[in-house]
Formats: structure tokens, sequence, C-alpha cells
């Protein structure tokens, strides 16, 4: 039987400084104590086999029974970890305009295929906000659009193309990011609209979503009164579990977003902020840099786990909603230079870049 710190390892997902991954996070793959990585701009050289290198390490840091989770930001437009050779992706403001899904389930393919040619397993993408606060800093053209029906109709094509394209999609920011003014990367928001509003514009594509049986969410680190007035979305059972599980019927995985964000580390210790989370329904939890916040968080699943049966159950049911969804798609960079280069370039992704110059 697994242990308590092999189950709480299977909680966190890391991120990390450098093109080439640090000795102590891979012994920590290899101990099971970290589910996976995330690779920004940071870790990513110009030329791609050193990103597929780079992969392949992580991949084999960890247990071959236990795929690693290595996941990036390549949503497109302004939030792109990669460029070119990698197909360039307008904003999904830009790609709905048009009104055809089914050349977005397209371009996520072509895009899946050239992430999965690198070893990325995940894409934290599609973004299911609802671009409905003109001053909003941070979401805007990253939104499909202003109204509900188009951004779940696109992010539902988007998921799909990404996932048949061999990338497990994450939809975010649960229940919605659109209607704030201010960054949660920098401090706490509130969206302090009535549950009628909430209903109407922020929940349909996630709800959309859980329906149609995509692999992950992830959840915003913002207040909304109408579902919880004390806790941020990410802290909250009420929003987590009771509206995206039992409402909703969401069986895939919940993923925070990253805890060193200002919003919940401005108010809140990582040990606290982890045992909330996991507490309230999240069954992954990012921690995009810090390595000693990592540890820290780590710790404190495995102290709780130990003290609580009930927390411990938790933990166990997340372990297996990650694990399982990590198997769906191993990282599987290609061993050579040529095979990669020939993933870049294919006649399936330069249709989608004609597609989208026109």
């Amino acid at each position: 039987m697994d242990s308590i710190a092999t189950v709480c390892g299977q909680l966190i997902v890391a991120g990390f400084e450098g093109t080439s991954l640090p000795a102590p996070l891979a012994e920590a793959l290899r101990k099971r104590e970290r589910a996976g990585v995330i690779l920004f701009k940071r870790n990513l050289d110009a030329d791609f086999f050193a990103v597929a290198e780079l992969n392949r390490a992580i991949a084999a840091a960890a247990p071959s029974e236990e795929p690693p989770l290595v996941a990036i930001d390549q949503e497109g437009g302004r939030v792109a970890r990669l460029g070119p050779p990698a197909l360039v992706v307008p904003p999904m403001r830009v790609l709905a305009a048009g009104g055809d899904e089914a050349r977005a389930e397209r371009v996520a393919r072509a895009q899946a295929r050239e992430l999965a040619s690198l070893g990325f397993t995940m894409n934290f993408a599609p973004v299911l906000d609802v671009d409905s606060c003109a001053t909003n800093p941070v979401i805007g053209d990253r939104s499909f659009g202003s109204d509900a029906a188009t951004v779940a109709r696109f992010g539902i094509a988007y998921a799909r193309g990404l996932e048949s394209g061999g990338v497990l999609a994450c939809g975010k920011h649960f229940p919605g990011h659109g209607d704030t003014k201010t960054d949660s990367h920098l401090e706490l928001p509130f969206v302090d609209a009535p549950r009628a509003r909430l209903d109407e514009v922020e929940l349909p594509p996630f709800a959309a979503a859980a329906r149609a049986g995509i692999a992950a969410l992830m959840s915003a680190h913002v207040v909304y009164p109408a579902l919880d007035a004390e806790r941020p979305a990410t802290m909250s059972f009420a929003i987590c579990t009771t509206l995206l599980r039992d409402t909703f019927g969401f069986t895939g995985v919940l993923f925070s977003d990253d805890l060193e964000m200002k919003a919940i580390s401005g108010h809140h210790g990582i040990e606290a902020s982890a045992i909330a989370s996991v507490a309230a329904g999240c069954d992954v939890l990012l921690v995009c840099s810090d390595a000693t916040m990592q540890a820290r968080a780590y710790e404190a699943l495995v102290r709780e786990a130990e003290r609580s049966e009930g927390f411990r159950a938790r933990c166990h049911q997340a372990a297996a909603r990650s694990l399982a969804m990590r198997r769906r798609a191993p990282p599987t960079p290609r061993r050579t230079r040529a095979e990669l280069e020939a993933a870049f370039g294919t006649a399936e992704s330069r249709a989608a870049a004609d597609e989208l110059a026109r």
C-alpha cells in the first residue's frame, strides 16, 4: 500500500529556475514526492531539442508506472511560453471572432501534436472565463468572448482539439476570473455579483466543460460572496466540491492556481493554504517557483494526513485522480533532432497556420 508520504506527493506540481532539472526536484520525482512540473519561458531553451531533452530528463526521473505531469501555459496570444517554430496561435478572442469552432479545434490539435513531440503532457488551456469587465487587467483577449455561450462552445472545441492531439486540457479559472478589476497575481479579487448573474455569465462555460468530460479545470484565487463569503474559490468547499462536483458533475482533476500568487500567499501561509485547498476539493496544487514553499506545502499535507483520517481519505482520492489522468498522457518527447524537426511544420501545422493567416 502506498505510504501517506507518496500519496501526498501526487498532489504537488512544481516549477523551478533554469533550463535543467534541479537534482533535488529529480530526487523528489524519483521518491514520488512530486506529481510533475510546470515549465515557463525561464526553463525553455531556444533550441527545441534542448526542451525535449529537459522533458526526457523529467520523465526519466519519475517511476515509469507513475508518469509525471509536464505542463505549460501555451494559450496563444500574450500567454505563450514557446515561440516559433511552434505554431503561433492568436489570442482566443481573435480565434473565436470568425465563429468557426471546427477551426479552433483544428488549431488546438495541431498545437497539441507539437507540444506532445516536445514531451509536454498538459496545456493549461483553454481559458473559460467570460470577458465581462472592460477594465479586467489579466483576462481580456485571453477569453473567447463576452458571452457565455461563445466561450462554452469554443472552449469545449479547443479542449477537444488538445486532447485529440495527445495533450491534456485544463480549463481555467473556475468559477470565473473575467469580471475582476484586479489581478490575483498581485492581490485578492472579489466578484460581488448575485448568484443569478453568476449562473447566467460566469458559470455556464465551466458547467459545459464538466459535462463534456474535460480532463482538468483550474481554480481561481477569487472571492465570490454569492457562493462563499469567506474564502477564495481555491479554498472553498462550497465552490470546489458542492458546486463543481455535486452540481456540475465534474469528474476530472481540479488544479489550484499557483499558491505563490499574492491573492493567496498575501493572506495565508503556504501550509494553511495547501491544506485548505485540498480539503476544499483541489486535487493538485501548483507551487510554481519556490522549492522551499513546495517542501513546506508537501510536509504540511503529510502531517495533516497523518493526523486526520478524513483528510487522509481526501488525499487518497485526489492522488488517485491525479495518477489516473497522468497515465492517459505520459511524456513522449521525440528522441532525435530529425524526428523533432519533422514534428514542426507538418502538413497539419501548415494548414492551421494558413487558416490563421487568412
